[in-house]
């Protein structure tokens, strides 16, 4: 277990101690952008590789006696959490990919409008659900890692984005949420259902099916008993 705790750390710290803080903006100067991103890419794949390697080698502690409620819970929400990934990859910002800036009510588009960082956001839900549907310490490490990471990663994105895009990322916040749907409930923003593109919504359902399929053959485990 003491592996995992490290691996964790070590984790957590190359992307929160350095990725989220002023850190990074420093070893920028010194080492440049070229090699800072290839150190940083480096740290973290060492750091990932660890990571799954000492939890699937930790001890079996279990915290509690987890429901087949919470299996069918993940189960079911996992395809959002496929198609948060998938349409993160497939939907460009108009906020950043146009020279000339968008009328407001157009900044943000398709899965953008529901939440400015839906990667990270899927990557949570994954976490999460997978963190209740197994209840034992490595599960709440190995999970609660991710989980700690991607939700903090939102905020440290937008700070990092106001920093890069000034004013015009400000004006982004105005209209968009980073909790999902938050903009659309307060008014400032319009969930659009044709712009969520039902070929991204078929692409997440075909790998979560392929995924579900394999599932026990790469992690051992049966979600569906």
């Amino acid at each position: 277990m003491l592996q995992l705790i490290l691996a964790c750390a070590f984790f957590l710290g190359v992307h929160l101690g350095i990725s989220g803080t002023s850190l990074r903006y420093r070893l920028i100067e010194i080492l440049g952008e070229k090699l800072y991103r290839q150190s940083f890419s480096a740290a973290a794949l060492v750091g990932l590789v660890w990571l799954i390697f000492a939890w699937r080698s930790a001890p079996y502690l279990p915290l509690w006696d987890s429901p087949l409620t919470f299996r069918y819970l993940a189960v079911l929400l996992m395809p959002l959490a496929f198609y948060l990934g998938v349409a993160a990859f497939t939907t460009k910002n108009p906020a950043l990919t146009t020279q000339v800036e968008p009328p407001a009510d157009q900044l943000a588009v398709g899965v953008l409008r529901i939440t400015r960082h839906p990667l990270m956001w899927g990557i949570a839900l994954w976490a999460g659900l997978h963190l209740l549907a197994n209840g034992d310490w490595a599960a709440i490490l190995f999970f609660g890692t991710f989980l700690t990471l991607a939700v903090k990663g939102t905020f440290d994105l937008d700070q990092k984005r106001l920093k890069e895009h000034g004013e015009r990322w400000q004006r982004y916040l105005a209209v968009t949420s980073n909790l999902p749907f938050q903009a659309i409930l307060q008014g400032r923003q319009k969930l659009v259902w044709k712009e969520l593109g039902w070929w991204q919504i078929a692409l997440a359902l075909g790998l979560y099916a392929g995924l579900l399929h394999a599932h026990a053959q790469l992690f051992g485990a049966a979600p569906l008993g």
